[in-house]
């Protein structure tokens, strides 16, 4: 299989902007799918102060051979100065998703 399976994330503070790099991404196969959970509280420090907002969090099934384009495509069409970006190995997993995983991630 080509490059490894991985679970990406970011979150964000609007539902149609979540959805925004949601679309985005699956439609430049940038990831094979996204998850947009529902919002949730979030609770953090920025600028001295702590903050708390809603916020939408995006998970992507990509590989590591797409996590490059995908993370640079994400930071471009962030509004938030520093956006979370987290990525995570998939350690197994059904082998008939995770090559749709590679398959709808590889070039057209």
């Amino acid at each position: 299989m080509a490059g490894e399976i991985v679970i990406a994330q970011t979150t964000i503070d609007d539902e149609d902007r979540a959805d925004a790099l949601a679309r985005g991404a699956i439609g430049n196969r940038l990831a094979a799918c996204a998850h947009i959970d529902p919002p949730f509280t979030a609770v953090y420090r920025w600028k001295d102060a702590v903050e708390t907002a809603r916020e939408w969090r995006i998970s992507y099934k990509t590989t590591t051979d797409r996590l490059p384009e995908l993370e640079a495509w994400v930071a471009r069409e962030h509004t938030y100065d520093v956006p979370e970006w987290i990525t995570l190995p998939v350690t197994g997993g059904s082998g008939a998703y995770l090559s749709w995983v590679v398959e709808e991630t590889g070039t057209p």
